[in-house]
């Protein structure tokens, strides 16, 4: 049995990237950046106002100015701003030759005949200068960045319309069991639905993976050996639910042997997610996690989740933040590493949700987020700041 660090090593270490793609800008939300993009031109490309106003000389605010001409957004300037003379500005336009300066149209007040005089101090010349955001030729994303909406404003604006990026994997989803029936059917003696298959591809296809789901198998070694053989020859990486431990119908490691994947771990020192293997085959990765819901999920997310956008070139870190535990967490077992539902009661202060055990899915769906109690920890104290994985 490997700690989560080792088995996590083990993950990225053996990810091998996919091939890239180009693909249309608006579809590229959720991709992963597979070179770097640098901008064709200076952001600003011109020195531009910042508010609604007026183009002024700071060395004329202290008289009246003259109104020369109004300049929306989109329309270059006609005219010089000479002494004693301003324009109207609008947000976003270009700033005239001569002025230095915007004076907002809060702090200028209207005299007549088209003549303004300012009433406040200047103190900021309310301009964007020329390529004070972005010089032309400098790289504004990098390789391996996770495109969201605010990058994609960014590719837009470098006139990057065709990003690269790392092609979807491929992820087949197999739930194993005796005991599992469909979703929509009523579970008879000994029974229960299968909901692992339906979380699962709920959390890849959140991070962007083709998902193909293989339905369910139950625990006979030739029905898994056979739809085993069909995902392998068509997916990218085969996840597993079930038949992983070590119970008299846990088929699911040595089917992956003679199938020639190379399991480099078949357990892990973690609460919940135990039973969980990894293996190499020539052309698939495999996991096979644990049949219980909350096992599913949090394996899913410790590891299955980052080697997935390793193999898309992004290095993943979750979202964590430091709180504060409203009350005390203690166990007897500390042989794993438990992680340990969590719900947020304040600004600084988390405590544990009600929890039975890795099949109370529910205690997730009351949670914000995971913490983790290391190896050979039995207590933490009330008030003791904490890391909080959030979900």
């Amino acid at each position: 049995m490997i700690t989560l660090e080792e088995a996590l090593q083990i993950v990225l270490s053996s990810a091998r990237p996919l091939d890239n793609e180009r693909v249309d800008l608006r579809a590229s939300r959720g991709r992963v950046l597979a070179e770097d993009v640098a901008s064709d031109m200076d952001m600003p490309p011109f020195d531009k106002s910042l508010v609604d106003g007026y183009a002024c000389r700071r060395a004329d605010l202290a008289g009246e100015l003259k109104v020369i001409e109004t300049i929306q957004a989109g329309t270059p300037p006609a005219k010089s701003v000479g002494p004693g003379r301003c324009a109207k500005i609008m947000t976003g336009a270009a700033i005239p030759a001569g002025a230095d300066c915007v004076v907002m149209i809060e702090h200028a007040e209207d005299v007549g005949l088209r003549t303004i005089r300012c009433t406040n101090r200047q103190k900021c010349d309310n301009i964007a200068r020329k390529a004070s955001d972005v010089k032309a030729g400098q790289v504004v994303l990098a390789s391996g960045s996770l495109i969201a909406p605010q990058h994609i404003a960014v590719l837009a604006s470098a006139g990057c319309t065709q990003p690269l990026v790392a092609k979807r994997p491929r992820v087949a989803l197999i739930a194993g069991g005796d005991e599992l029936v469909d979703a929509a059917a009523r579970p008879g003696p000994s029974q229960i639905r299968n909901s692992n298959s339906f979380q699962l591809a709920a959390q890849l296809e959140a991070m962007g993976a083709a998902v193909r789901d293989y339905g369910m198998v139950k625990d006979v070694p030739a029905d898994i050996d056979r739809v085993l053989k069909t995902a392998m020859a068509e997916n990218d990486v085969i996840v597993i639910s079930g038949g992983v431990s070590v119970g008299d119908f846990d088929f699911v490691p040595s089917i992956l042997r003679q199938n020639n994947v190379e399991l480099l771990f078949e357990k892990i020192a973690v609460k919940p997610g135990k039973p969980t293997v990894f293996g190499v085959g020539d052309k698939v990765f495999c996991f096979g996690l644990p049949g219980n819901p909350v096992s599913t999920y949090v394996t899913f997310e410790l590891l299955v989740k980052p080697f997935l956008y390793k193999l898309m070139g992004h290095d993943y870190s979750p979202v964590c933040i430091q709180m504060r535990l409203s009350e005390s967490v203690t166990r007897k077992n500390s042989e794993r590493q438990s992680w340990i539902p969590v719900e947020i009661t304040g600004e600084t202060f988390v405590r544990p949700v009600e929890y039975k055990g890795s099949a109370d899915v529910l205690a997730l769906c009351r949670a914000d987020g995971l913490i983790s109690m290391d190896i050979g920890i039995t207590n933490i104290e009330r008030g003791t700041h904490t890391s909080v994985r959030l979900l």
